[in-house]
């Protein structure tokens, strides 16, 4: 035990208090006892405690309503109530109200030092929390909604990798958030004032891709009617972000090898090199060690990507995120749409947690703004959100009624399969079609005739 760690123990019995004194002294903590409440509170304005022992039976008072006045005014204090009278409604009492332990009297001094240890760990793990979420709040991330080990762990990691200026290569599949980690790693880097540039590789005409990136002079090709700066050129000091980086070509991929390596960039019909610091955080939700196998990436190119790899989880396994979530867009959408929707119903919350999201976080944000705009009642109910999920491979059983003729049966599994691939393609027609093995033109027909409202471009 830590001698820096410091007790503060309430209790009326002198007998009792002395031991308890004398215990946590000879092991290494900063030991600090009380009589009564007064002396107590007047001690807490002066000094930093780390764990307070409790009594539950007081002259003047209870354990209980100190308990409620150090949560209230020093919330990092760490409570353990202690009492002769242990029955099972005090113990749930005294956790409703914020203890962190509970033990009953005659006291063991193993059992203490144990509980004590515990009540640090957890006060360091607190804090440690609390700071990441400040951090988080600090850096002014919008839409970042977590709570779960595994985001914690990622966001902890994020922070602490943007102290470099190594690349940082994010995996994840679609919609599970990987932009808003790296805007993270670059607002809380010493980057944060310069540009934070995003690419979406996928988006741009393979044909434009190494113009959009490193620039081009008037006349380098047909269409450039002026000199175009390129995103390295954007984001010199800061960072650039190239999402779908799985989507660049070999040739390209080659080209930008020698940028990272040489620091300069050549605008496409021009002989002279700009030098750029630029750090590059790069993402995909494709398998690139896979694609470096089949000859499809270079190695060269991944090595100098991953320096620094994260991993986000998608949302089918960190599922205690979604009441969270789903709170979190009510309140958005609500205020774009000027609406009042206090909530989802239970069915709602127990449906969703046992969904598998194939489209993730951006699937469940369409799914509760499709909710928002079309709710009247406050509380958006299962049936008027059940037909915005889409099925994956083994739901085809809750397609619907057996009783349902077989044309709304097919409706429905259009609508839905259409939904999740626009889910995936980012509300792109040409992809969306290409994943749904139709045309554009025969994508366009469906999405007019089943009615489909999606912010598709």
């Amino acid at each position: 035990m830590s001698k820096h760690l410091s007790v503060g123990i309430i209790e009326d019995e002198e007998l009792q208090r002395n031991l308890l004194k004398d215990i946590l002294t000879l092991s290494g903590f900063n030991v600090k006892a009380f009589e009564n409440e007064e002396e107590l509170f007047g001690a807490l304005e002066r000094d930093i405690f780390d764990v307070l022992l409790v009594d539950y039976r007081l002259k003047e008072t209870n354990g209980i309503e100190i308990l409620k006045h150090v949560k209230k005014n020093y919330p990092f204090v760490q409570v353990i109530i202690l009492t002769a009278y242990g029955d099972v409604s005090l113990a749930v009492e005294a956790m409703k109200a914020g203890a962190f332990d509970f033990i009953q009297k005659p006291i063991k001094k193993e059992e203490l030092l144990v509980r004590i240890k515990k009540a640090v760990e957890f006060l360091e793990i607190k804090k440690e929390l609390k700071e990441l979420k400040e951090r988080v709040e600090e850096v002014k991330i919008e839409d970042f909604v977590y709570s779960s080990p595994l985001m914690e762990n990622i966001v902890k990691m994020a922070i602490k990798v943007a102290k470099s200026n190594a690349n940082v290569l994010i995996i994840g599949e679609t919609g599970t958030g990987k932009e808003k980690i790296a805007e993270i790693i670059h607002y809380s880097s010493n980057r944060a004032e310069k540009p934070f540039i995003k690419v979406n590789i996928s988006a741009i005409p393979e044909t434009l891709i190494e113009s959009e990136l490193f620039g081009a002079e008037r006349g380098a090709y047909t269409g450039a009617d002026r000199r175009m700066k390129g995103k390295f050129e954007a984001a010199n000091g800061g960072t650039l972000f190239l999402d779908e980086i799985a989507e660049i070509p070999l040739v390209t991929q080659a080209k930008l090898l020698r940028v990272i390596q040489d620091k300069k960039v050549t605008r496409l019909g021009s002989s002279v090199p700009i030098e750029t610091d630029v750090r590059i955080i790069a993402a995909t939700n494709k398998n690139l060690e896979k694609l470096v196998k089949e000859g499809k990436f270079r190695d060269d190119f991944y090595y100098r990507l991953n320096v620094i790899k994260i991993e986000v989880p998608p949302l089918r396994e960190r599922k205690e995120e979604i009441p969270y979530l789903v709170d979190f867009f009510i309140r958005k959408f609500n205020k774009r749409e000027n609406k009042n929707i206090k909530g989802v119903s239970r069915d709602v919350i127990k449906y969703l947690s046992k969904y598998n999201f194939p489209g993730n976080i951006r699937e469940l944000e369409n799914i509760i703004e499709r909710g928002v705009v079309l709710n009247d009642s406050g509380v958006i109910e299962l049936d008027e959100i059940a037909s915005f999920i889409a099925m994956g491979d083994n739901d085809f059983d809750n397609i619907g009624s057996i009783e349902e003729p077989l044309p709304k049966i097919i409706e429905k599994v259009e609508r839905n399969l259409i939904l999740k691939a626009l889910d995936q393609s980012a509300g792109v027609k040409t992809k969306a079609a290409k994943l749904l093995g139709i045309s554009e033109r025969v994508l366009r027909y469906k999405i007019n005739q089943l009615r489909i409202n999606y912010p598709y471009k």
